[in-house]
């Protein structure tokens, strides 16, 4: 587990879900952004522990024997249903240390994993970010009962963008809400970002600033 942010923790826990490539310098670069700024300590667990995650020169994956890995291990053990559990045992640690309230936020595959387990009975999750996620799907978003923060990038489907936002502005925390489409490509904010390219890291620290915000909103921060 990569753990930024104070010696012990506080009042907020954050939660990450890295994107398929896992443990990534740009990925916890945003983890040690927002621990400062928040003050809070944010937990990157390791959730390829047992196996490898996938590796940045095979993606895409162009050759068929790729592709055919690639939907395999999707399917197999990145099912992002399979890490759930990791999100929820983490979360319950930090209530059991006295944390009172837990965020999560995830990229790409981890951005799914942060929603579903944003949408398990408990309670324990009680805010959720999700940065040019995977698989976005406007169905997963109707029974989410906490605030969402939705960051897309140019590949994501905005005809679900949009529908999730008309699902969301009829919740109760709609106010809570953060939505924006960045001109950017997927993964702009986490291992594929190009931090020596002027753009990527504008839209790079944009980003961090938008989940910044609405994290101290969601928590009562600000």
């Amino acid at each position: 587990v990569y753990v930024a942010g104070p010696a012990n923790p506080g009042k907020l826990a954050v939660i990450c879900v890295f994107d398929i490539f896992g443990f990534k310098p740009q990925t916890q670069q945003g983890a040690d952004i927002l621990a400062e700024e928040l003050g809070a300590q944010v937990y990157m667990p390791d959730f390829f522990e047992g196996d490898e995650p996938w590796t940045l020169d095979k993606f895409p994956p162009t050759k068929p024997e790729d592709q055919q890995k690639f939907q395999e291990w999707f399917a197999g053990f990145a099912n992002p249903a399979n890490h759930v559990p990791r999100v929820i045992k983490v979360a319950e640690t930090l209530k059991s240390e006295g944390v009172q309230f837990i965020v999560t936020y995830g990229f790409c595959w981890g951005g799914k994993v942060a929603l579903s387990a944003a949408t398990q009975p408990g309670g324990l999750i009680e805010a959720v970010s999700c940065i040019h996620p995977a698989m976005l799907s406007a169905a997963d978003y109707e029974n989410l009962n906490v605030p969402v923060g939705l960051f897309i990038s140019n590949d994501e489907p905005t005809e679900e963008f949009e529908k999730i936002q008309s699902i969301l502005a009829k919740k109760p925390f709609a106010d809570k809400n953060s939505f924006k489409h960045f001109d950017s490509f997927h993964g702009f904010a986490a291992a594929r970002a190009n931090l020596d390219d002027a753009d990527n890291k504008a839209k790079y620290e944009s980003l961090y600033k938008k989940l910044l915000h609405f994290t101290k909103k969601a928590s009562g921060q600000e």
